[in-house]
């Protein structure tokens, strides 16, 4: 269980599908030690307890997007079924629906790693804040020293002397 449920091995089974952080059933049944067919039945005893942001069944095209972006998802590509994801309230709630000693223990590793994840999604918002604020100082800095060099040039340009005019002039 150990190497199953270690940081990066959670991290990896998180995807951003419809703008949700959401585990396939199929990882999460790994995880617990379960068949996912087991752990969809969990979950369908207690449906009540999975409204559709903590967890909905992927569409036919998410599902195909998956298989190609993931080597792992191989086996997904031929199965008539599609699966469930489980947002980070899904998951919470299938520690109710699963209730081992196990499922325990991998639910508490899989909060944590959400909780880390929202810290550092946190942190590098305000990093970009930061920077797109720097870049509009720089900007206007920009524009302000393009201006300088410009009145500079204008400056430098000597001002022709007017041409004579040749012949007779009226006063």
């Amino acid at each position: 269980m150990q190497s199953l449920t270690t940081q990066e091995a959670i991290e990896e089974r998180i995807f951003l599908i419809r703008e949700h952080r959401v585990m396939l059933d199929k990882d999460l049944a790994e995880l617990y030690g379960v068949p996912t067919k087991v752990l969809n039945q969990a979950v369908k005893r207690n449906i009540k307890r999975f409204p559709e942001d903590f967890m909905f069944r992927l569409t036919k095209a998410e599902k195909d997007e998956l298989v190609t972006i993931c080597d792992q998802f191989e086996m997904l590509k031929h199965s008539v079924a599609n699966p469930y994801v489980f947002t980070e309230q899904g998951v919470a709630m299938l520690s109710s629906a699963l209730n081992s000693e196990r499922a325990i223990q991998v639910n508490i590793a899989i909060m944590r790693v959400f909780v880390k994840m929202r810290e550092i999604v946190s942190t590098h918002k305000e990093l970009l804040h930061k920077l797109i604020l720097l870049e509009k100082k720089t900007e206007k800095h920009d524009k302000e020293i393009h201006a300088i060099f410009e009145a500079i040039r204008q400056l430098m340009i000597v001002p022709e002397k007017p041409k004579r005019t040749i012949g007779f002039h009226k006063p």
